[in-house]
């Protein structure tokens, strides 16, 4: 029987939602400019919010 982790299904939901992203990204037909500024923002929020945590978490 296969058991997953709850890190385990963190990790396959981040898969899942990330591949979705991106497809919905390709198929929006915008400036290619802007749809690679809009395609790497959620990355770059994601990690200011990553390392503004570790920094508070270590206080």
């Amino acid at each position: 029987m296969l058991i997953f982790k709850p890190k385990h299904l963190t990790w396959v939901m981040f898969l899942l939602l990330g591949i979705g992203y991106f497809s919905v990204m390709s198929h929006v037909e915008i400036n290619y400019f802007l749809k690679s500024l809009i395609v790497i923002m959620p990355m770059q929020v994601v990690a200011i919010i990553y390392v503004t945590y570790l920094r508070w978490s270590q206080h």
